[in-house]
């Protein structure tokens, strides 16, 4: 695949000086084969000088292009830009005839073909560039224009779009015309879906999915619908500006590379969220989260969209702290900010101590294929952290007429951070553009020591900054329960800014047990605690009262094993002490996944895994042995996983794959039996006929990804062979699809067989950046996320990596995971020489 051109910011705003874009009318044909689909685009647009421009569009085939009824070159298409030279002031119609090539990538207008049941499913993912491999158009943010919508497609399915659409007979439907929305906004999801619809506030709901997946979105609709009406009226109690358009689809589509996409009126997720097999309360959450975050995007993003990219966090941090804020707020789900301190935290703190880091709101985003980098753990979780920390500091009040100043203000329009600054600075006396210039426009993370000073009948807290940002945290005071030596009761808790301007004041009363910083975790440093402190947290952990806090006490011994200040054996024995006695599931899961992901598989040598694995089963049976009385289906589900992933032998879950049951309970549902399957491939405790029959009895899709991640995994020189060239093989009629990559890649690398893989860690250097360059960002992102051989933490992969990006030149996006790998992979080095 030739590179093709990214659009500067200098160009981006060369052009929308130039132009004013009215109106695109776009007819998408669906009827025209497997390959590929007709696409006529006319764009009604306004120039306010002589100037030349440029149009992009990425076709199979480019037919013809007229402007203002004279034919141009089609053959003067230069990559992805059709020029348009000596363009006159004035009004000007341009349309553009192509045949465009469906995606099997995730990108542009994906196609699935379901094999449960043969039906074929099409939706448009156009985030951010990609809506030129839909139809021609001024691909940037900020030429907002109306858009109409007219699709053909087999007789039998059903079109969705940005606005309520409607069947003309003959396969043919048309969707309302948009308010002003931006390109990568546009939206289609075509197919025979299966659908519930309702109407809310006047409005017509609706959530969709395939056929084949009908009962389980029917199973769960009460609760999807319910989350939905409740999360829109919260929102219209926080926001002046009612819900801009004209209808709220909600549709579970297939191979979706993110979580859902916020197309204004067609919200699109994966349809991963309509469980086929038993789920946690906690998952349940996290979907319930994304409903929420998708629809404060209505607002951020959609109704006032950023500029440009550099203002990505306009979008991504509100809709997250919304998102979670609004759940908690609105629905059942009341400790949703447990689950983003123990889960979606640690990936911002961890993004922003990586080479890659980047302000929340970066300056020198030069061009798309920069932009398309930064959607990551700092725009999404350290930007809702900064946001939480700015609601504390500025108070609720304030924020949120602030904020609905700046909805007034850029209703459809675009915006900027100094925009947004300015709206909240309306609202409030204090000084928000030096707020924003210290949290905003900085990298890193600060850290907050604790020191505690005691003295009789009163003692004294100091918090130590290393770091530049002003804070406003909480912090919790414990002592030991005297009638239960395992309990920590709670003795006040007391807000301080950081730093202080006068020295800290005592306090009365004896040497606490335990200070926690941050405890109700409202902004965002690494905690650091006091000695006496820690020596109370390993001890006992699992008797701090609150959830909240735990999750920061947890972030905090994460926090230490990572910078090599606390052994990850400790951290495994804390774990194996505590989580028995945890019930909070967001806690236990994210506990299990740091231990068995991060310190088993990397933080301690191949001789030291085996007993990290024996401590971890045993961590396990103990929590399914407290499950025993069926009352927490949810922490034995956990259990129940992470007993199979870490198991060394495979006599025990072959015996449960044979019964089709845990004893005691659950049954083994397609997720668990695959996840088994997939545990004795790796142990060499299956064949390639046990994958075929378990794929003969699930047949779906998720079973076909099961299938290939259990083929890779076999320890068998052959199965790696095929499981290799399925990947990195460069014959496009054999490409993986993005989903099926994923899944033969999370097979391929396994500690238990590294002598095996050993001579494909030098090949993968060479391969990834090869296959990236075919086959593009979505393709390059799981290359470098899922195909790095993560086990092999050694000197000589971080040599072979640092020489691949010294001199192979890979393409961005496989750049930007390579750089987070490698430097992940020395971390996990120096942990072991630690």
């Amino acid at each position: 695949m030739a590179r093709m051109s990214v659009l500067t910011r200098d160009e981006a705003q060369n052009r929308a000086q130039l132009l004013d874009v009215h109106r695109y009318t776009v007819e998408l044909d669906l009827t025209t084969g497997d390959e590929t689909f007709d696409s006529r685009t006319l764009i009604r647009f306004s120039a306010r000088t002589d100037a030349d421009t440029f149009v992009e569009i990425k076709p199979a085939e480019l037919r013809s292009v007229t402007l203002d009824g004279e034919p141009l070159d089609a053959a003067t298409l230069d990559g992805n830009r059709l020029p348009l030279k000596n363009l006159a002031a004035g009004e000007h119609e341009l349309r553009v005839d192509a045949s465009m090539r469906y995606s099997r990538t995730g990108e542009g207008m994906h196609r699935f073909t379901d094999p449960t049941d043969g039906e074929t499913y099409v939706y448009t993912q156009l985030f951010l560039d990609d809506v030129q491999r839909v139809f021609a158009a001024f691909d940037q943010p900020d030429l907002k224009a109306v858009f109409e919508l007219g699709v053909t497609a087999p007789q039998h399915w059903t079109v969705l779009a940005n606005g309520v659409t409607e069947h003309t007979g003959g396969g043919v439907w048309r969707a309302a015309p948009t308010p002003l929305i931006s390109t990568y906004l546009v939206a289609v999801a075509a197919g025979p879906w299966h659908s519930v619809r309702t109407e809310h506030r006047g409005l017509p709901f609706g959530i969709h999915c395939r056929r084949s997946l009908a009962p389980y979105l029917d199973a769960d609709a009460d609760e999807l619908l319910d989350i939905t009406r409740a999360c829109f009226d919260r929102y219209h109690e926080k926001f002046e500006e009612p819900y801009p358009f004209d209808s709220y689809d909600q549709a579970f589509v297939p191979e979706f590379n993110a979580g859902a996409m916020e197309n204004p009126g067609l919200v699109t997720f994966r349809d991963e969220f309509v469980y086929r097999s038993a789920v946690t309360d906690t998952e349940r959450q996290t979907r319930a989260m994304v409903v929420a975050h998708e629809m404060a995007h209505m607002w951020f993003g959609d109704l006032v969209t950023l500029t440009w990219w550099d203002d990505i966090w306009l979008n991504e941090s509100f809709a997250e702290y919304m998102g979670y804020q609004t759940l908690t707020e609105a629905t059942r789900f009341t400790d949703t900010w447990t689950d983003f301190g123990v889960t979606r935290k640690p990936w911002g703190y961890d993004a922003d101590q990586r080479p890659s880091t980047h302000p929340v709101a970066p300056e020198n985003v030069q061009d798309t294929a920069s932009a398309l980098l930064n959607f990551d753990g700092i725009s999404y979780a350290k930007g809702a952290s900064a946001l939480r920390q700015l609601v504390a500091w500025l108070g609720e009040k304030d924020f949120l007429a602030g904020i609905n100043t700046h909805f007034r203000r850029h209703r459809f329009g675009n915006a900027r951070l100094a925009d947004f600054i300015d709206s909240l600075a309306s609202a409030t006396e204090r000084d928000v553009h030096a707020w924003a210039d210290a949290w905003l426009r900085t990298t890193g993370v600060d850290t907050l020591t604790a020191s505690v000073d005691s003295r009789p009948g009163q003692w004294t807290l100091a918090l130590d900054r290393t770091g530049e940002r002003p804070h406003r945290v909480t912090v919790g005071v414990y002592d030991r329960d005297l009638h239960d030596g395992r309990s920590l009761l709670l003795r006040e808790r007391y807000e301080t800014d950081v730093p202080q301007d006068t020295a800290p004041e005592p306090h009365t009363g004896t040497r606490p047990a335990l200070v926690v910083p941050n405890d109700l975790d409202l902004t965002y440093a690494k905690i650091r605690l006091d000695d006496t402190s820690l020596e109370t947290v390993l001890r006992g952990l699992s008797g701090i009262p609150d959830t909240l806090t735990r999750a920061v006490v947890w972030n905090t011994l994460r926090d230490m094993v990572r910078d090599g200040e606390l052994a990850p054996a400790d951290h495994l024995a804390t774990a194996a002490a505590h989580l028995p006695e945890e019930t909070d599931l967001a806690l236990v899961q994210g506990v299990l996944a740091f231990a068995s992901v991060h310190i088993a598989d990397r933080y301690l040598t191949p001789d030291q895994r085996p007993a990290a694995l024996a401590t971890l089963t045993e961590l396990c049976r103990d929590l399914i042995r407290r499950t025993e009385d069926g009352d927490h289906p949810g922490l034995r589900l956990i259990a129940v996983r992470h007993r199979i992933d870490t198991a060394a032998h495979p006599d025990a879950i072959a015996a449960w794959l044979a019964e089709g049951i845990v004893p005691g309970g659950p049954e083994l549902d397609p997720e668990l039996r695959w996840r088994v399957l997939a545990r004795l491939a790796v142990l060499g405790a299956t064949d390639e006929a046990a994958i075929a029959a378990e794929l003969e009895r699930d047949p779906s899709a998720t079973g076909q990804e099961g299938a290939a991640r259990c083929r890779a995994a076999l320890p068998d020189e052959d199965a790696k062979a095929r499981a290799w060239d399925a990947m990195f093989g460069s014959d496009d009629r054999a490409d993986l699809s993005n989903y099926l990559f994923t899944a033969t890649a999370q097979g391929f690398w396994q500690p238990e067989q590294a002598d095996l893989v050993r001579p494909y860690v030098s090949r993968y250097f060479k391969d990834a950046v090869a296959v990236a360059a075919r086959r593009g960002p979505a393709i390059a992102e799981a290359a470098g996320r899922w195909a790095f051989p993560v086990h092999a933490v050694d000197a000589e992969t971080l040599k072979l990596g640092e020489k691949c990006l010294r001199k192979a030149d890979p393409i961005p996006a496989l750049r930007r995971k390579l750089v987070d790998q490698l430097d992940d992979l020395g971390r996990a080095l120096r942990v072991q020489q630690a």
